[in-house]
């Protein structure tokens, strides 16, 4: 496999919190509909982690298939590795 940069790792794994939070605010969410601060809190970090998204993407390729990200020319889903491989 090769070598990969710390931005790498560190970009990664910011995606990997902002979808830790989002996960726990949206069971939240689920019980507590009309709290406004979590409603708050959960749009800030939607917009979080699509500028996280668009920076690993932009550098690194696309983190999801299936329509939920843009392809560069050529084709580069292929090429590695893919998030869940690190």
């Amino acid at each position: 496999m090769k070598q990969l940069p710390k931005e790498y790792h560190q970009l990664l794994e910011q995606l990997q919190a902002v979808d830790f939070v989002l996960v726990e605010l949206t069971l939240y969410l689920d019980t507590h509909p009309n709290d406004q601060d979590a409603i708050n809190q959960f749009n800030h970090y939607v917009g979080e982690r699509a500028k996280f998204k668009e920076l690993y993407e932009s550098k690194y390729g696309p983190l999801l298939q299936f329509g939920n990200s843009y392809s560069g020319s050529p084709w580069d889903w292929k090429d590695g590795p893919w998030p869940w491989q690190v």
